[in-house]
């Protein structure tokens, strides 16, 4: 998803290569701009990141996952903030903490890496599935966690599912460089728009 800050040791060249899976993934990402994701392959990623084949697959099983190799932490992240919410707490504001976990988390990255991941992804009908599924889950995994908190359903579905779409939409808007402001402000104005529609009558 974007540079991580790990150092790690390339047996294959025999010295520490600092951030390896964060320059495979600035390589990744530039040569899909400059390619298409299609026609570029993990030997050329892991030339122009200056690391070896057996590297790059040392940290992703394929390209795709250089896309979304983050996407299981993302989701936890979400579940836990979700989880932790105060008792009392309404579905959708318990939601909302587990999207302010996620905006926190996806904050820390670089914006404009994040900027060309969503590039890639818009341009690849196949990616783009790919990327619905992965949001399909985190929403099955919060209303899992609204459910084990005592909402019903559908109510649990329903803000879980509304809940990942706002989400999506802050994501796209916060990755297109449409909005300047930071994620979690992106994130925190698109609840209130959702609960303006649900308020709505």
């Amino acid at each position: 998803m974007s540079v991580t800050d790990i150092t790690l040791y390339d047996g294959a060249v025999g010295r520490w290569q600092p951030d390896s899976r964060g320059r495979l993934q600035e390589a990744a990402l530039a040569l899909f701009a400059e390619r298409g994701f299609h026609q570029t392959t993990a030997a050329e990623i892991a030339a122009r990141a200056g690391l070896t084949e057996r590297t790059f697959f040392r940290h992703f099983a394929d390209k795709r996952e250089v896309l979304f190799g983050g996407s299981d932490l993302l989701r936890d992240r979400i579940v836990a903030g979700v989880a932790g919410a105060p008792r009392p707490d309404p579905p959708l504001d318990a939601v909302a903490r587990g999207l302010d976990a996620a905006a926190t988390m996806l904050g820390e990255f670089h914006r404009d890496l994040s900027r060309q991941r969503h590039a890639v992804i818009a341009a690849n009908p196949e990616l783009r599935e790919r990327e619905l599924v992965k949001v399909a889950d985190y929403a099955a995994a919060v209303a899992t966690v609204l459910q084990r908190r005592g909402v019903g359903e559908p109510q649990a579905t329903l803000a879980a599912e509304a809940g990942m779409t706002v989400l999506r939409v802050a994501l796209e808007r916060w990755a297109s460089g449409r909005d300047d402001r930071d994620l979690t402000s992106i994130m925190d104005d698109a609840m209130i728009q959702l609960r303006m529609v649900a308020a709505d009558r």
